[in-house]
């Protein structure tokens, strides 16, 4: 296997985390790039994103995305395969893919259902839903109607985290690829 960066993306409580993780480990020379330390970075002045996004969020959202693809880059250039999730959905799956230098470049959207979400959601130690589940159908939307059909789309509502990476690491090194 090739070494690659591999965007996983998917909405929040779609299992990014975990897959990213246990994908890593099971590939030689790898390591987990998490979009949202970005974020978390900021300690003062951050804006988070919200319906509707303000221009300061878009910004700092934006220059997260930047930073986690010139990493990703880094760590490809240095001989690793660099996974990276975040929450890219929309018109900047694209802009992250032009973000991106380094090929092969290798997209995963992780899409299960919005009831498979909800019952992650519940089970999580962290909340990115309210107790109403607001928010959880405007980004399922935002994926399913708006993000291009790029790479890899997995529907994992079923399947395992050990399922999920045995079938990312069957497929997306060949249906995953986008140049």
């Amino acid at each position: 296997m090739e070494p690659a960066v591999v965007l996983i993306t998917g909405i929040s409580a779609a299992g990014k985390s975990t897959v990213a993780q246990r994908l890593a480990e099971s590939i030689p020379d790898s390591v987990h790039i998490r979009g949202d330390l970005f974020r978390k970075m900021i300690v003062r002045g951050r804006h988070e994103m919200g319906m509707p996004p303000t221009p300061e969020a878009v910004a700092q959202l934006r220059l997260r995305y930047r930073l986690a693809a010139a990493t990703a880059d880094g760590y490809f250039r240095a001989g690793f395969t660099a996974v990276l999730q975040d929450v890219v959905l929309g018109e900047y799956l694209t802009e992250m893919i032009e973000l991106i230098d380094a090929r092969p470049l290798l997209v995963v959207a992780l899409v299960p259902s919005p009831d498979a979400v909800a019952a992650r959601e519940r089970g999580r130690n962290k909340t990115a839903y309210g107790d109403d589940g607001y928010g959880l159908a405007e980004l399922d939307a935002e994926l399913r109607e708006r993000t291009p059909k790029l790479g890899l789309w997995l529907d994992t509502s079923a399947q395992t985290v050990d399922e999920t990476v045995a079938e990312i690491l069957a497929r997306a090194w060949t249906e995953g690829r986008v140049d």
